[in-house]
């Protein structure tokens, strides 16, 4: 597979012809249309391969692969992944997703005390908001909640976050989600971080869904701690993620229950994980590679492209709200709608329904908006631009059949 010379990402997001191409590198379920690739994103053939042979491998050896060639491995894979990252690999810890990165960060973060508060959105992701609320009785600290507006514009999302800091002097920390998980919407991260730094608060970024995704490196989010998925947008088998700390910030978190496997003045302290299936790791490489053969920039213009194009055909129907703007850097492919007055979980898995079951369409209801529950469309590197096609066709349908 290789990417044609001479053509800008945006213009190579519109030939179909390369992505049918790109395409043929992914086994799917003919029986449905998959729009819902934001649980985690499927391995192309390249990776799915490996993965297996992986497999076989650390079955056929047992302990001896864990105990002799398994180690500078992980170190390969760690080295690569903060190459592409562009940080340190001393800087960077593997977990076993974004989950686990996340809540090693929110439960070691250390500088909380009794008195202080913490920050999180409507459309932070579920497990992590739940964190944060942990640490009411871990920390002693008081837990602020903020809705990102609707319509949400870059403007209107600085100040919102502009507000609910200035109106809760106390927040020491604030968690972010850079694309979050429930609309898709992108914030502007870098500008959040710097406000919240004027504000004596400390942020955590959630990038589970942006890298690979988006075109960027960890410096520009000028965050100090974020944590991220590699089983999503980049394609590692599902059980793998990492944390990153900026490395004069490490003693700020807690060392994972007093681990005692690596020094303290090691990042990889920060998580105890115990024996963990090591066969994504040793797959990470074959993912990267298929990652750099189609570039982050090409990647982040078709998904947007695909996103674009179901958007764009239903923009004149007046019930069907659209979750994300059309502002540059505001999204990728993760979109979500509602139908005007339909707010309700059973509204919303009704919609869903109906799409799979008469457009073959799979997509998924979420929850947490603060004005209601939505549902969630993602397209991935496989999916056409028939299938967008079909799924505006369908919202048509939805809109006239859920009226309210």
């Amino acid at each position: 597979m290789a990417v044609p010379a001479g053509l800008a990402p945006d213009q190579l997001a519109e030939d179909e012809g390369f992505w049918r191409t790109v395409a043929r590198q992914f086994k799917v379920s003919p029986d449905f249309i998959n729009l819902e690739n934001g649980y985690y994103g499927i391995m192309p053939e390249p990776v799915r391969l490996a993965y297996h042979r992986n497999v076989d491998r650390l079955n056929e050896n047992n302990s001896r692969l864990l105990r002799t060639t398994y180690k500078p491995e992980a170190e390969q894979a760690r080295a690569r992944i903060a190459a592409v990252a562009g940080v340190s690999p001393q800087e960077i810890a593997l977990t076993r997703g974004g989950t686990e990165a996340l809540q090693n960060l929110i439960a070691g973060y250390r500088r909380l005390r009794p008195g202080d508060a913490v920050m999180y959105s409507d459309l932070d992701y579920h497990s992590m908001q739940y964190a944060m609320n942990w640490l009411r009785e871990r920390r002693g600290v008081r837990v602020e909640r903020l809705a990102i507006p609707e319509p949400a514009t870059r403007q209107a999302t600085l100040d919102a976050y502009a507000k609910a800091l200035r109106d809760h002097p106390q927040v020491k920390l604030l968690l972010l989600s850079h694309m979050n998980n429930r609309t898709g919407l992108v914030l502007p991260v870098r500008e959040i971080v710097a406000m919240a730094r004027e504000h004596g608060a400390d942020v955590i970024v959630d990038s589970a869904h942006s890298w690979g995704h988006l075109d960027f490196t960890i410096a520009d989010l000028g965050a100090d701690f974020a944590g991220f998925s590699l089983h999503k947008w980049m394609g590692v088998p599902l059980g793998a993620g990492f944390l990153y700390i900026r490395k004069d910030r490490l003693p700020d978190i807690d060392l994972a229950f007093a681990d005692e496997t690596y020094p303290g003045d090691d990042i990889r302290s920060r998580v105890c994980s115990g024996t963990m299936d090591v066969a994504p790791v040793l797959s990470v490489g074959t993912a990267l590679d298929f990652h750099a053969t189609l570039g982050a920039a090409v990647k982040q213009s078709r998904l947007r492209f695909l996103r674009d194009r179901w958007v764009h055909q239903v923009h004149d129907i007046p019930n069907l709200e659209i979750l994300t703007p059309d502002e540059p850097a505001m999204y990728g492919t993760i979109t979500a709608f509602r139908v005007t007055g339909r707010t309700t979980q059973s509204d919303n898995e009704a919609i869903a329904d109906h799409l799979l079951n008469r457009y073959r369409i799979f997509t998924v209801r979420r929850g947490g908006p603060a004005k209601g529950d939505c549902v969630r469309v993602t397209p991935a590197l496989f999916t056409s631009r028939d299938d967008v096609d079909l799924l505006a066709t369908a919202l048509r349908d939805v809109a006239q059949r859920f009226r309210g």
